[in-house]
């Protein structure tokens, strides 16, 4: 049977080097290839052929596998980890799980007139190969995966995974444009210190990047926020940062249009990081997920807030938290695969007509 999306990571001999086998996986840090600049690696219109016919390698949006990042405006990558998760297991599947649900998708955005396939270069990169048996060593793995991305300027498109997997992206998208915005939608503020004396897992992803410097504090903003608490004032560390916290009940029954425009205004011009973990919606419309919440978003709201920053210098994107064993209609997992294409057509470089 053909094993898709197979990757491997080997030590050079002597060099420290981590590589990531092109004939095995998808791009190789520490090494550089022969960058192809012909017109393949633009999206191809799928035809109703191609839509239907479930023969074809799976992968995001009939997108082309690439091996490399070189020259590449966006790419998807998968991050298969959820080894850091506090309470249903399963997200170490939503990469594999989204990109089936994306393969009906199609190439242009008739609601916001964006044109993503005829403004950017894009593929899908397949799967870091983290290590599932060690949750440190996979935010390693991670971080070098994702430092060689972003140094040939594209921007990422991630597919998890667990909210740990946020965490060393930030570190290599710091490293890239120095402390980021960041618009966190979900349910839980992930601002956890140090439960059972570990300080690295999906709930502590913001807590250790505001440690380290990685965000641009006065703008973050979190929206969702929800669910029940074992103190009163759960979001204090959050405001304390500076950050601004919407919680679900001020969306309730009401347009995030306004809310919007006003955090455009706050971001400006800044790099811009968007993580979106899909507990921030009702469970009545994604209960595909490890930590679910009652009330929550609707997927229209999701749609405002994504498209809502159109516009910002957003520098990467993840939609994490998908775990298909409790996704029995595979709805999660669609909603999730037609979320990362919003987010695609909100990049920076991407023409609207």
């Amino acid at each position: 049977m053909l094993q898709l999306l197979k990757s491997s990571w080997v030590r050079s001999a002597g060099s420290g080097v981590v590589t990531w086998r092109a004939s095995a996986g998808l791009f190789c840090p520490g090494t550089r290839q022969a960058s192809d600049t012909s017109d393949t690696l633009h999206h191809p219109s799928p035809s109703s052929e191609s839509q239907v016919q479930p023969v074809r390698v799976c992968s995001m949006m009939h997108l082309p596998l690439q091996s490399s990042p070189e020259g590449l405006d966006a790419a998807f990558v998968g991050v298969p980890l959820d080894t850091g998760t506090s309470n249903r297991p399963g997200a170490r599947f939503g990469p594999r799980r989204i990109r089936e649900e994306s393969l009906m998708l199609g190439t242009v955005n008739p609601s916001t007139g964006a044109l993503p396939f005829q403004s950017l270069r894009v593929a899908d990169l397949g799967n870091v190969n983290v290590n599932l048996y060690n949750l440190q060593d996979s935010c390693r793995l991670i971080r070098e995966a994702y430092q060689n991305i972003l140094a040939t300027g594209c921007i990422p498109l991630t597919l998890g995974g667990d909210h740990t997997i946020t965490y060393p992206i930030l570190q290599a998208v710091a490293k890239e444009h120095g402390p980021v915005g960041l618009v966190h939608v979900g349910a839980h503020s992930n601002t956890s210190d140090k439960p059972l004396e570990d300080k690295v897992y999906h709930r502590t992803p913001f807590r250790r990047s505001v440690d380290e410097g990685l965000l641009d504090s006065k703008r973050v903003v979190q929206i969702g926020i929800r669910g029940s608490s074992r103190t009163l004032d759960p979001y204090r560390y959050s405001r304390s940062q500076g950050f601004r916290v919407v919680l679900a009940e001020d969306c309730w029954m009401k347009s995030l249009v306004p809310l919007m425009a006003e955090i455009r205004q706050q971001m400006g011009g800044v790099p811009l990081y968007i993580s979106f973990a899909i507990d921030a919606l009702d469970p009545a419309y994604a209960p595909g997920t490890g930590t679910p919440e009652i009330a929550g978003l609707t997927p229209s709201q999701a749609l405002e807030i994504i498209r809502g920053c159109q516009g910002l210098n957003v520098v990467g994107c993840d939609l994490v938290e998908v775990s298909p064993p409790y996704d029995l209609s595979g709805n999660t997992a669609l909603l999730a695969a037609n979320l990362l294409f919003e987010m695609l057509c909100a990049l920076p470089k991407v023409t609207t007509v």
